[in-house]
């Protein structure tokens, strides 16, 4: 039996399997039923292995043994594994997070807290500063700095960005409002940003921007400003540099409100 390599690593990714396990489990698919030792020369995998390797697809829910002897191996179908790993990861991520919250109000995350303050009064406000890669974790950033806001944020962003941030920030803009924190957001608004504009009008004050510029201020202290253009780059390969430093953000924001006065509302799209 062959099977492209590009087909396996897939299947590992999306069903968190090893090589070892990916290669008996698409065996045992091509047959229906088998036994371990055929199993092993079709998929090219040491017999020794093969025992461990299916009684882990076992457990997992790929495979079934047949009762008898020699001891045979049936494949559940693939539609039924696909609902059993869904099953199986939702019961991991709900366990995990459950760990996670326990933390809250213990000794533990206060010990990591008070590290962490210590740690931060040693440094100097200037290194205070770093490289943020892929999208993911930009707009991870990007959140917890905005919880953080206690007075003003400023967002200039691209109309993919705009779009973006409406999605994936409004909760968080939401909160914003309730503490009274002032959102300010520009870009070049077109008429896809119509729905999007209409659910954060109540929430920031909008207005329409020719340059596709793309940063964020916080209380005019701490700043995030991307390097490259959304629409040239994979957001994998998206990159951002986040400075806590008032000079900067001051001198950025005082520019920023330059440009705000002569921006106009959105209007109708």
């Amino acid at each position: 039996m062959i099977v492209k390599e590009e087909f396996l690593n897939k299947l590992r990714r999306y069903f968190s399997l090893n090589l070892y396990e990916v290669k008996i489990w698409t065996a045992l698919l091509s047959r229906g039923v088998s036994t371990a030792g055929e199993l092993s020369d079709i998929a090219n995998v040491p017999r020794s292995r093969s025992y461990d390797v299916l009684e882990s697809l076992e457990k997992k829910g790929f495979a079934v043994t047949k009762l008898g002897k020699p001891i045979k191996y049936i494949a559940v179908p693939p539609e039924e594994v696909l609902e059993r790993v869904k099953k199986h990861m939702n019961e991991q991520a709900l366990e995990k997070v459950k760990r996670l919250d326990e933390l809250k109000g213990t000794e533990i995350l206060d010990e990591l807290s008070a590290l962490h303050s210590q740690g931060i009064d040693l440094i100097e406000p200037s290194d205070l500063s770093g490289s943020l890669k892929g999208r993911h974790n930009l707009y991870n950033h990007l959140e917890m700095m905005l919880k953080n806001a206690k007075h003003s944020v400023a967002i200039h962003t691209t109309t993919q960005g705009f779009l973006r941030k409406a999605e994936g920030l409004k909760p968080v803009l939401e909160k914003l409002k309730k503490r009274g924190v002032k959102v300010r957001i520009a870009a070049p608004l077109t008429k896809d940003c119509s729905k999007a504009v209409k659910e954060l009008s109540g929430l920031a004050e909008i207005r329409n921007s020719s340059s596709k510029a793309r940063f964020t201020i916080v209380d005019k202290n701490e700043l995030v400003f991307m390097m490259m253009d959304d629409s040239e780059v994979h957001p994998t390969y998206d990159v951002g540099v986040w400075v806590n430093t008032p000079f900067f953000s001051n001198a950025l924001e005082s520019m920023f409100d330059l440009a705000w006065k002569n921006m106009k509302p959105p209007g109708r799209l």
